[in-house]
């Protein structure tokens, strides 16, 4: 997927139909002048309905389509018929979808799984026919009910990727270059920052035909939970990752005190990610001679308090056993 398709933000407004009026018809025919009512009712409005498809990885098919409007109801006729219901129309939007109300930016559903399905804009119910309002007082009713008008509103449509491992670092840290590596995904790398723009998924396959989907998180720098850089953008991707993998180049100057800035922005952005499972791994390690590496991991024992592993994606150096401890974190 290349980055411009992916888009995983979208405003949109969401119009239902009108409920059919009620009919106020009064039975005639052949030899039978006062047949009494038999106005038939409206028809429901047609919804506009979200519903979660897991074949969809973006918002990206939602982008052009700006104004969305459901068919209205029929109006009752006589013989006591009732007005056809209102088409409906549906969105698929892909699993991990917020809804959110644009003007208040209040959260109103999320959808998480398969063909669940949400009523964005509820059709007006239709009208009932003079039919209902009869009674032996009053046997000819000449009034019905009107529809119920239609419901709109503007609704912001965000996207939380679905991954069970999610990469976490600065800019340049060798983020995509890992996901290149380990999965099919052919992510943009270079070497200057915020070459990652838009996150990437990919499917890392493991042994005995096991897999688990990894995402590639635009950088995060210091100041991220408040806007700065692209991070404000991007950290809602984490939240629904079940493991985070902090990815820290060997050659940073102090990897604890990284580490340590990256979580504080986690922190700050949501206090819940603290309680994500966290692995450290050391990338580019391939710079490295053993006895500067011994050096480093006596050092990163004592203040490392998380689980931590060196690897080198160009190398090709400790991706196996980087699988194999992400493979059973997720399965404990």
């Amino acid at each position: 997927m290349t980055e411009g398709n992916f888009v995983d933000y979208v405003k949109m407004y969401v119009s239902s139909g009108n409920g059919g009026k009620g009919s106020t018809h009064l039975h005639r025919e052949k030899y039978i002048s006062k047949g009494g009512p038999d106005g038939g009712d409206g028809g429901r409005g047609g919804h506009v309905i979200l519903r979660g498809n897991s074949n969809l990885w973006t918002l990206l098919p939602l982008k052009f389509k700006r104004h969305v409007r459901a068919g209205h109801g029929g109006h009752g006729s006589s013989g006591r018929s009732t007005g056809a219901d209102g088409e409906d129309m549906y969105l698929d939007v892909p699993l991990g979808t917020v809804i959110r109300d644009t003007e208040t930016n209040q959260v109103i559903y999320e959808i998480n799984e398969v063909g669940e399905e949400f009523i964005a804009a509820e059709g007006g119910k239709g009208g009932r026919g003079n039919w209902h309002f009869r009674s032996s007082t009053n046997q000819t009713p000449r009034y019905a009910q009107p529809g119920i008008p239609l419901e709109e509103k503007y609704i912001t449509l965000e996207l939380k990727l679905l991954a069970d491992v999610g990469l976490v670092g600065f800019p340049n840290a060798g983020k995509s270059t890992l996901l290149s590596v380990l999965t099919s995904a052919k992510p943009k790398i270079a070497d200057y920052e915020f070459t990652t723009l838009k996150p990437n998924l990919g499917i890392v396959e493991h042994r005995d035909y096991q897999s688990f989907v990894m995402a590639d998180i635009p950088g995060i720098i210091e100041g991220a939970a408040e806007g700065k850089g692209l991070g404000y953008y991007f950290l809602r991707h984490i939240e629904r990752n079940s493991i985070l993998l902090f990815l820290i180049p060997a050659d940073a100057p102090d990897i604890k005190k990284q580490y340590d800035i990256l979580l504080d922005e986690l922190r700050r952005y949501n206090p819940e990610m603290l309680d994500k499972e966290r692995i450290v791994a050391i990338s580019k390690c391939d710079m490295l001679d053993d006895e500067l590496e011994a050096e480093m991991k006596e050092q990163l024992d004592n203040e490392m308090p998380v689980p931590y592993l060196f690897m080198s994606s160009v190398a090709q150096k400790g991706l196996m056993e980087l699988k194999d401890v992400l493979w059973e974190k997720l399965n404990e």
